[in-house]
């Protein structure tokens, strides 16, 4: 198959559906797959991808659970996977942040997930579709992962940028968690402002998704590590940048719901 764009539109999508090696994962709700899902994709829960226990639900399940979760869904090293869902990216973007973390480089995001597909007038199905289980063949990449030693390690560091997608209520204490506020330094950006709500949740344009970066000091050369609550409205952020050609960004699994609970780090 040809290289494909980490970010595709739906039009592009349709010319991979049914192509050797194309693996289609569905994040959206089961409801919403019975109702309408790309022909072949496969409808994975999002507590599949994360840990889900407090005081980090959201925190990277262990390997041996990686492992036997990619290859129920029959992913190879060979597999090109498609990945959207039904909420503007948010969990896809999540499952494009663990593939990172598995060594799998090989995939694309839907941009705009099912609301652009099916607003645009592009096939549905309403066919389940069971995986074809295979050997995954992991091999674990650990870089795009920060924890909270890390993160506290870092925190007076000028090579690195903590970046928080929360809502500004919560970055700035008004709510949020048993202590509130946010990590100390942190910069502010909340993850909807790269969603496009009138061009069905797609990521809004390029240019003007710098220009807010830009404003916000965000440098190429720096480390970024996003985090929110359980890393989900993060990873949103964390496959923008990656979008907008940042290569240096590592994604804070156990977020403000894991920095909070430890009453030995600082807070602002």
């Amino acid at each position: 198959m040809q290289n494909t764009s980490f970010l595709i539109e739906p039009s592009e999508a349709e010319a991979l559906l049914g192509q050797e090696h194309v693996l289609i994962i569905d994040l959206g709700k089961a409801e919403t797959y019975q109702q309408e899902h790309l022909a072949g994709a496969i409808n994975l829960n999002y507590e599949h991808i994360i840990h889900g226990l407090l005081p980090v639900p959201g925190g990277l399940p262990k390997t041996p659970r990686l492992r036997s979760l990619f290859d129920a869904l029959g992913l190879t090293p060979d597999t090109h996977v498609l990945v959207y869902d039904d909420e503007g990216n948010g969990k896809a973007s999540r499952f494009i942040w663990t593939l990172d973390i598995i060594g799998h480089t090989h995939y694309s995001l839907i941009n705009g997930g099912i609301h652009a597909w099916a607003n645009e007038g592009h096939p549905v199905s309403t066919e389940a579709v069971r995986p074809q289980p295979a050997s995954s063949s992991l091999t674990m990449n650990y870089a795009p992962l920060a924890d909270k030693d890390y993160v506290h390690s870092v925190l007076d560091s000028d090579k690195h940028i903590i970046l928080d997608v929360r809502s500004y209520e919560e970055y700035s204490g008004m709510r949020g968690g048993m202590r509130k506020g946010h990590i100390p330094g942190a910069i502010h950006f909340n993850w909807l402002d790269a969603v496009d709500r009138n061009n069905n949740l797609r990521f809004v344009k390029d240019d003007i998704l710098l220009k807010k970066f830009d404003a916000l000091g965000l440098d190429k050369n720096k480390e970024i590590i996003t985090y929110c609550y359980t890393h989900h409205r993060s990873a949103h952020t964390y496959a923008v940048l990656k979008h907008l050609g940042f290569t240096k960004i590592k994604g804070y699994a156990g977020s403000w719901s894991e920095w909070n609970a430890d009453q030995n780090l600082p807070i602002e």
